[in-house]
């Protein structure tokens, strides 16, 4: 007998929580494989013979299409049922996680995860929205969120450290096979546990045009960032990319514009704040990764550490970061988003100028720990600042909306992050990776150009810094009260809010 779906139901469904707890396991890996796969990177780049410029890729594939894509996908789960949505981008989330394991290049890995990315962009918000429609309680639903962000956060932190263990112990290609028993698991069960639900009230139209253009935007800047040491900064094919990105860029303004049901409506940018607050998580995005993927590259190609004790050195940074997102949720609703925002940046720009008398002959206590202790809390109070910030005066029916576009903008800052570290590192260092993966130059190259990308990470919090300034009020957000609760998936480090 096939479960009513959840609009026609008079009452709570008693599955619910069983239901959460299955889409909650999906979530985790989701974000999981956002982090999973940094600690990873080193080994990748020597199996497969990945140039620098290249492994980046492997996590700018997975960022950017998840990024682009999540609102797109959000839409057609409300069209065309959530369930079914859901299922769809969980097999396909298997099939990719098979094709990345047994990936016999670096083409093959990358275009698996930008699959990979694809398939998560289907079901985060399809889940989510599962969740919201299930739960028809209002206190019930919030029990539920908080369940649901603090499973965002461990997932994100979890991964840093379990993607060292299982590479040390089982090999790089089991942090992604380890996600098929799951997914199947999870699949059998959709049937059982999950009602199909659709939004009957709204319009069938999706804006396919928008979503490929915001997708394609980020992408040719990631790509033009990328290529330019090569090509040179002002060679006619960087300019070209740049060029070609901010047509595809005002074209999705145009769409948006044009469009019956726009992705994102641009009625919503009229409000300052959540304009500040989305601009805000950019920023963040692109200092979280961009501090991540050159941390990692020093500490297991510089230092020689194992995979595992990297993720063990890196849960310092995440210990602080929670310690960061509570003191700036008991504190923004004292002093406002403006004060625990700039004080994040400070904190965040501090740790990246820290990191950047990075040494060949160094070691973690020397040269990393200072600035994984200060980078940390002001990665937590700044996500909390800009999470408050980007939702705050937005209304009841457009809170979805905006909890995806905040969502959308870190994804999107950590691709352009990386892409932009990277790029900074070889023109700094000269860096280039042989078919072996050993450096091809000294190792004193490479920790030249991985100290140039530390230093990058100080202008990305200027740019904060700057947004916090002009952009965000000095006074409390109308809708945070001494007893709201910010969401515990402030406390991801590294990975999709």
């Amino acid at each position: 007998m096939q479960p009513k779906a959840i609009d026609e139901m008079a009452g709570p469904d008693p599955r619910r929580w069983k239901a959460l707890a299955l889409l909650g396991t999906a979530f985790f890996m989701v974000i999981l494989d956002a982090t999973i796969v940094l600690t990873a990177i080193p080994t990748m780049q020597e199996k497969l013979g990945f140039t620098m410029a290249g492994v980046q890729w492997v996590l700018t594939a997975y960022a950017l299409t998840f990024a682009g894509l999540m609102l797109f996908f959000g839409r057609m789960a409300d069209l065309f049922g959530r369930r079914r949505v859901f299922m769809t981008g969980l097999a396909l989330f298997v099939a990719s996680s098979i094709m990345c394991g047994a990936a016999w290049s670096a083409e093959v890995l990358v275009a698996a995860r930008a699959v990979q990315g694809l398939s998560a962009a289907i079901m985060a918000p399809t889940a989510l929205s599962i969740v919201v429609a299930m739960f028809t309680d209002s206190a019930e639903r919030n029990r539920a969120l908080g369940v649901w962000g603090g499973l965002g956060g461990v997932g994100a932190t979890a991964g840093l450290l379990l993607g060292g263990l299982i590479t040390d112990a089982l090999g790089w290609e089991w942090i992604f096979y380890l996600n098929v028993p799951v997914g199947l698991v999870i699949l059998a069960l959709c049937p059982v546990l999950l009602p199909e639900s659709r939004d009957r009230t709204a319009s069938r139209g999706f804006d396919l045009a928008g979503a490929v253009t915001i997708t394609a935007g980020p992408l040719l800047i990631a790509y033009a960032v990328i290529q330019a040491p090569e090509s040179g900064w002002g060679s006619g094919r960087t300019i070209g990319l740049f060029t070609a990105a901010i047509v595809v860029l005002a074209l999705f303004v145009f769409v948006e514009h044009r469009s019956a049901a726009p992705l994102v409506p641009l009625r919503i940018f009229r409000n300052r704040t959540l304009v500040g607050g989305n601009l805000l998580m950019l920023t963040v995005g692109l200092a979280v990764d961009g501090m991540l993927f050159p941390l990692t590259l020093y500490a297991q190609r510089v230092l020689h550490y194992s995979a595992l004790q990297f993720g063990l050195m890196s849960a310092v940074m995440t210990a602080m970061s929670i310690v960061g997102a509570f003191a700036g949720q008991a504190l923004v609703t004292r002093l406002g988003v403006r004060p625990i925002a700039v004080g994040g940046m400070l904190l965040i720009g501090a740790g990246g100028l820290l990191l950047v008398p990075v040494s060949a002959n160094g070691s973690f206590a020397a040269d990393m720990l200072a600035g994984l202790l200060v980078f940390g809390p002001g990665l937590g109070a700044s996500f909390v600042a800009a999470q408050i910030a980007a939702l705050s005066g937005v209304p009841e029916e457009e809170s979805g909306l905006a909890a995806g576009l905040v969502d959308t903008l870190f994804n999107i800052g950590s691709a352009l992050g990386i892409a932009t570290v990277t790029s900074v590192a070889i023109a700094a260092g000269g860096v280039t990776v042989a078919e072996s993966g050993e450096p091809a130059g000294a190792t004193a190259a490479l920790n030249d150009g991985l100290s140039a990308a530390f230093a990058t990470v100080a202008v990305f919090a200027a740019l904060g810094l700057i947004v916090a300034l002009f952009l965000l009020t000095r006074h409390r957000p109308a809708d945070v009260t001494d007893d709201a609760a910010v969401p515990e998936s402030v406390t991801t480090a590294g990975g999709t809010a």
